[in-house]
């Protein structure tokens, strides 16, 4: 089945000079003493609050320079449609930012920031699923002295270029032993089937046992069955198979989740931890980790960390963020956006490739790599798992990531408080949800 269109949007290699003037004017703040940040909208999706390096007037931004992509927009066909859809009274579309001097964030309710400048960029969207489009590369003078030769210059280059994805969706809660669609357009056909269980980590241990002793060993070293103190979730795993019953991918609960000391909740001091698995040679072998844990204070979120696994055991950092425990959100694994939480991308040690930055020898993964929806505590949750083309090239790539969105699901009920009880599914013996 063919992949749906989907259009990346991306802002990025930003950068403000201002020039230091005699008599500045008053809403001139030189960033010297002072950080900078834009707010970036676009119709119809949230606003995104990003960095903006300031670069000394002096000098001169070139192509050679570290370059970021500083935010990302995902558009779906029916996102397209209706932002690209002509009305009478809807004006030309615009990619709108906001420039700030100061800190983010509100003092006593008032924003800290002092606005410094807009720019409203046009986008023509048409034909951006079949060919990548430039819309602005360069510099714009921005602030009240816009014409005058004191005036503050924001550089920016905003593009899109097609990104199809593959989309899969569970057809009821992991939890349940779910059948997977892959969704094109109105055309739902099933692909996977999935089967929750309870394991121990030396299930999966007796499966390697033909392999080297080094690699058992950093297998092995990723879980640990000893009895902890106090309340834990354990031993929750889920297999992905193909419509001829052969299994093609699996994430497997190897760190107990456990309520840390004095305390109903998984810190993030102590995560819980998955193992996402994938067939080879015979046994399993790992392929990612992810751990899990319920973040403190003001913002009630799911903590996670994913790393994409090597064959030696170690791991490199693909997405680290926070989800909404309340209302969930959207896990993402974006490289070289700062919306995932985190602005440096596994192919790169300092920034984007996006942009044309080099990349890392071996790198795999580049650019937007998956998604996958997650419903609020205590929701029902079917996600949506979208994986970008250039990522699959057989069964057994899909097939991890809708593992993954698995167990990022599961990480939900599994971070619940303990004083809460769980479903019936994930109520089982040696649970003490």
């Amino acid at each position: 089945m063919d992949p749906c269109p989907f259009v990346r949007l991306l802002v990025g290699n930003l950068a403000l000079k201002i020039p230091v003037a005699s008599k500045p004017a008053r809403s001139v703040v030189h960033p010297s003493s002072s950080p900078c940040f834009c707010k970036i909208k676009l119709k119809n999706f949230p606003l995104q609050t990003v960095h903006v390096p300031f670069i000394p007037s002096e000098n001169q931004f070139t192509d050679g320079q570290p370059q970021t992509i500083a935010a990302s927009f995902h558009l779906s066909k029916t996102d397209l449609e209706k932002l690209v859809g002509k009305s009478l009274f809807a004006g030309k579309l615009c990619l709108k930012i906001a420039i700030y001097t100061g800190r983010r964030g509100t003092t006593c309710g008032v924003n800290s920031g002092r606005l410094l400048g807009r720019v409203s960029v046009p986008l023509d969207l048409a034909g951006t699923e079949s060919k990548a489009t430039v819309f602005h590369n360069g510099w714009i003078s921005v602030g009240k002295d816009a014409k005058g030769s004191s005036s503050a210059q924001f550089h920016l280059n905003v593009k899109a270029e097609p990104d199809p994805r593959y989309v899969f969706q569970f057809d009821g809660e992991p939890e349940c032993s779910p059948q997977v669609f892959q969704i094109q357009g109105n055309i739902r056909q099933p692909v996977f089937t999935c089967k929750f269980s309870f394991r121990h980590t030396d299930d999966w241990s007796q499966r390697s046992r033909s392999e080297p002793t080094s690699s058992r060993s950093w297998l092995s070293s990723f879980g640990s069955e000893r009895e902890r103190p106090g309340k834990e979730r354990k031993g929750w795993s889920i297999t992905v198979h193909n419509l001829s019953g052969s299994p093609v991918a699996a994430a497997s609960m190897v760190t107990p989740f456990v309520a840390s000391p004095g305390s109903d909740r998984v810190s993030r001091s102590n995560p819980g931890s998955w193992l996402i698995l994938r067939p080879g040679d015979g046994t399993w072998k790992p392929w990612g980790r992810l751990e899990a844990w319920r973040e403190r204070g003001t913002t009630d979120g799911l903590g996670y960390r994913l790393e994409l696994m090597s064959d030696s055991g170690s791991g490199i950092v693909l997405a680290e963020s926070t989800l909404s425990m309340n209302k969930g959100g959207k896990f993402m694994v974006d490289l070289g956006s700062m919306t995932n939480g985190r602005s440096t991308p596994v192919c790169s040690p300092r920034s984007s490739g996006d942009f044309g930055y080099g990349l890392w020898p071996f790198c795999m993964y580049r650019g937007f790599v998956m998604s996958s929806t997650v419903e609020g505590e205590g929701k029902c949750s079917k996600p949506t798992v979208e994986v970008s083309v250039q990522h699959v090239s057989c069964t057994e790539d899909a097939a991890a990531f809708v593992a993954l969105a698995a167990a990022v699901d599961l990480s939900m009920d599994a971070c619940r408080l303990f004083s809460q009880r769980l479903r019936r599914e994930l109520s089982q013996q040696n649970l003490f949800g």
